[in-house]
């Protein structure tokens, strides 16, 4: 990332001057700039060169959010990075080594853990400053009607609720995190009600893993999943291909429907990533996952069954 003459002369100042108004605004206007930044990420073709930039540009935002705590920008860019790193370069790598000895998915999936509940911290702290003990006035109130939160709240609620859905995933022997999952789908709610088309479909796209991961008796099941998917799909278009592998992961495995798994992962990975450059990176990773979950088809599917439909 290229910073502008004027973010040069900030950092100077932040070294050279130790009043704390001073040091405040050098990091606002530099937390400005990072909050704005991610586009840089999203548009890369080599997930690797990203995973090795991210921990400093995050550990960056976590230095400025000392200076600056309730800096909204930083507050939702530390959010959404922490949870996509863990997805994309821990937890990623549990669902790679899970057939090795458990011992090493297991640690990973807790670091995976700790990464998403950092994100969710971050998250939280926005959230709080509109609404003070979120999270204990989501278990008073299991169906609260987040009355006072507005579409510009959308994306903190969203990374919010995503970065605590996959920290339960992430470790389902935690029983206190897992009776908390419930709370989760007010929020997402909440959101599609201000602002449905939210980033070409995502609130959709979360609840297809939501709801697919989820009994009829809990609320969920893979008939909401499949509503969930037909959503996003009309919102995202050919531009994302995240929905399949994320119907044929939550979904497909769930039904036994062997030829659809096949058939949605191939079709994700026949997917050219450069026809949509802003989604490039979050393609490729997608297409990664879509070529482990091919390889485990035969443990994943207790018999060849034929996919009717």
């Amino acid at each position: 990332m290229k910073f502008p003459h004027e973010f040069i002369l900030i950092l100077t100042c932040i070294a050279s001057i130790q009043g704390c108004a001073v040091k405040q605004f050098a990091a606002s206007k530099l937390g400005d700039s990072l909050a704005g930044g991610s586009g840089v990420y999203a548009s890369d073709n080599d997930i690797e060169f990203v995973g090795e930039a991210l921990p400093f540009s995050l550990k960056t935002i976590e230095g400025l959010l000392v200076e600056v705590p309730e800096h909204k920008g930083l507050l939702l860019t530390a959010a959404s990075g922490f949870t996509q790193y863990s997805y994309v370069y821990v937890d990623h790598l549990a669902l790679e080594v899970e057939q090795t000895p458990p011992q090493t998915a297991f640690e990973l999936r807790q670091r995976a853990k700790n990464l998403y509940l950092r994100g969710r911290n971050y998250a939280l702290r926005s959230v709080e400053m509109k609404q003070e003990n979120f999270i204990p006035g989501l278990r008073q109130n299991p169906k609260p009607t987040l009355s006072g939160f507005t579409k510009a709240d959308v994306p903190v609620l969203y990374w919010f609720a995503v970065s605590w859905a996959a920290a339960i995933s992430a470790d389902k022997t935690d029983m206190d995190m897992v009776a908390d999952l419930n709370l989760i789908e007010p929020v997402i709610r909440r959101c599609l009600e201000l602002d449905e088309g939210f980033d070409q479909g995502a609130l959709h796209e979360f609840m297809i893993a939501y709801q697919g991961g989820r009994s009829p008796m809990q609320g969920g099941g893979t008939s909401k999943a499949r509503t969930h998917f037909a959503r996003t799909m009309e919102w995202s278009g050919t531009t994302r291909i995240t929905p399949l592998v994320s119907l044929a992961e939550s979904v497909s495995v769930s039904e036994q429907k062997r030829d659809e798994f096949e058939r949605l992962l191939k079709q994700a990975l026949n997917f050219n990533v450069d026809i949509h450059i802003p989604n490039r990176l979050a393609n490729l990773v997608a297409q990664r996952r879509a070529r482990v979950l091919l390889s485990r088809t035969d443990t994943l599917f207790l018999e060849d069954y034929s996919d009717v439909n």
